[in-house]
């Protein structure tokens, strides 16, 4: 609460990130523990007392929000949510923000499931203490911050959000059914989207995504976000829904992760039939060169620096031509691995992919996890971050014999001939 009342363009991206803008002749005002006036003292101390209350003014304007913060393994319910939401109603408040190590997509997404018209009249939005640190980390990074002693407040915020005593951590481990749903997939066995198990999977996938997210994040200095569609960005519960069903009929988890400035968007997979993952980058092939060999040749000279174990080319052609696919270390001595018997058709898609056979660990609850932290940014430091899209060249004007050389043209061929 200090800092963000002290470090203004840490106020500034954080409300930024639930919709609140704040200018610079803005003033945030932050109490710790609030009580209102016409409240029972008593009850609201055992129960519904607040962490603390934000307000904003900007000239006559004024935003305000609840704060209700938890560290370590404690989580906030349903029913205590509810009693803020209610609370923030009786007194015309506008926000309640949720703030615990339990991880959202968006601020907008929450953890807590409650019903549409929970929230019909005060908005609920949730971070992660994990989202609060890389915004720190990515300010610092990235000279965010101009005045000095604010950027002393804020490394003192981060020191502190990064130590093993302040009870924040990173999403570390699937859920307790995770074995389970492996071994079911494994043996071919039945899933039913509403079950437990799979709803669980699912939400704890959707932790993880935003961990990667923020991972990303902090190793590159900039912004990573999911890629998710409309409807799934503005409704979480459709999201869990459309996925647990996606999973039941295909047993694999996926995500895209929006890197800036990336020639692609870095996408991850993890296969539990196979018990494998992948991650990788698809590029148009260049439309210049006509051959496949010519093409795979053309994103060859982009990988010379990776490493090649583990990393494979899938070429793809339109319709249901043929699809190639090779590992990296062997295409670099004959890039014509790549051609297909079946079809002449040139490939028109080039896809880097970077795999991770994890065998009997992929079913490690914590394993599976530290793997997948492992892979993301290794796929991307040795091969993502060296991939550039295919850009067509610019149109050129021709000369027709009948036109007279220019002066140029003419002092360029005497050079030449000299």
């Amino acid at each position: 609460m200090s800092g963000l009342r002290s470090v203004l363009e840490l106020r500034q991206s954080l409300l930024k990130s639930v919709g609140v803008r704040v200018g610079t002749n803005a003033t945030l005002e932050a109490l710790i523990e609030p009580v209102f006036q016409n409240e029972d003292k008593k009850a609201v101390k055992n129960k519904d007392r607040p962490d603390g209350l934000l307000i904003l003014r900007t000239g006559r304007r004024e935003w305000r929000a609840l704060i209700e913060a938890k560290v370590g393994n404690d989580t906030i319910g349903e029913e205590q949510v509810s009693r803020y939401l209610q609370q923030a109603k009786n007194h015309k408040l506008d926000a309640v923000i949720t703030i615990t190590n339990q991880f959202a997509a968006l601020p907008t997404h929450h953890p807590v499931k409650l019903p549409k018209n929970a929230t019909k009249s005060v908005a609920l939005y949730h971070w992660s203490w994990a989202f609060i640190r890389t915004q720190c980390q990515l300010l610092l990074k990235n000279d965010g911050v101009e005045d000095e002693d604010q950027v002393f407040i804020l490394s003192e915020i981060l020191r502190y959000l990064e130590s093993d005593r302040s009870g924040i951590s990173h999403f570390d481990q699937m859920n307790a059914e995770w074995k389970d749903v492996v071994n079911k997939v494994k043996s071919n066995a039945t899933l039913a989207k509403t079950s437990d198990e799979v709803q669980n999977t699912i939400a704890a996938w959707h932790q993880e995504q935003r961990d990667l997210c923020l991972i990303m994040s902090r190793l590159t200095g900039s912004d990573v976000s999911l890629k998710l569609k409309n409807d799934h960005r503005l409704d979480p519960a459709k999201r869990l829904k459309d996925d647990a069903d996606a999973f039941c009929k295909t047993p694999a988890l996926n995500c895209a992760l929006q890197i800036i400035n990336a020639a692609a968007d870095l996408e991850v997979t993890a296969d539990l039939q196979r018990r494998m993952i992948y991650c990788s980058m698809r590029l148009t092939a260049p439309k210049d060169k006509q051959s496949t060999k010519a093409r795979v040749n053309w994103l060859l000279r982009q990988l010379k620096k990776t490493e090649p174990a583990g990393f494979f080319i899938r070429a793809t052609r339109p319709g249901k031509a043929e699809t190639t696919y090779q590992a990296l270390k062997d295409l670099r001595d004959s890039p014509e691995l790549l051609e297909s018997d079946t079809s002449n058709t040139a490939a028109t898609t080039l896809e880097v992919v970077y795999e991770v056979d994890l065998a009997g660990k992929f079913s490690g609850r914590k394993v599976f996890v530290e793997e997948l932290e492992k892979a993301v940014p290794h796929f991307y430091q040795a091969a993502g971050q060296l991939l550039k899209a295919w850009t067509p060249p610019p149109p050129k004007i021709t000369r027709t014999e009948s036109e007279p050389k220019t002066h140029e043209e003419v002092t360029l061929e005497k050079t030449d001939l000299s």
